[in-house]
């Protein structure tokens, strides 16, 4: 997840330099918003604001700069109030599925699944549900 501070100019301005974006600034925008718009900001070098950022899919969010840190806090307890071990298998679904095709991040997917399925934070998970309170997660 990424999120900005309404002040915030994102860009890949190396080429302006004489040289390219590096630790993998082209591969990972284009992954994240498209060959087209890596093309634009990678081969012009020009910088974007924080709002069309989150219009072409950079960032998910924008906040004022005084509620960015507050922000990011609040998003932080929401994942952290999730099953530890659920929170674990669904990044690493996501980050190692979306490097490799689609039927093998399936597969990824339906293994991981199965993983979690026979944690007891899974059981509590359900149970807590079915008893309308909060779940009382162990990361096991």
């Amino acid at each position: 997840m990424r999120i900005a501070s309404r002040t915030a100019k994102l860009g890949q301005p190396e080429v302006k330099l004489g040289i390219i974006p590096g630790f993998g600034g082209s591969q990972r925008l284009a992954r994240l918003c498209g060959k087209g718009v890596a093309h634009e900001l990678c081969l012009t070098g020009e910088m974007i604001s924080a709002e069309e950022a989150q219009r072409i899919g950079l960032v998910n969010r924008v906040y004022e700069p005084a509620e960015l840190l507050p922000a990011a806090e609040a998003i932080a307890k929401k994942i952290i109030a999730n099953a530890p071990l659920a929170v674990k298998y669904t990044m690493e679904a996501i980050e190692r599925g979306i490097e490799m095709p689609q039927e093998e991040g399936l597969f990824l997917e339906a293994t991981l699944f199965g993983l979690v399925c026979a944690t007891e934070d899974k059981r509590e998970g359900t149970t807590a549900f079915l008893e309308k309170r909060p779940p009382q997660f162990k990361g096991r």
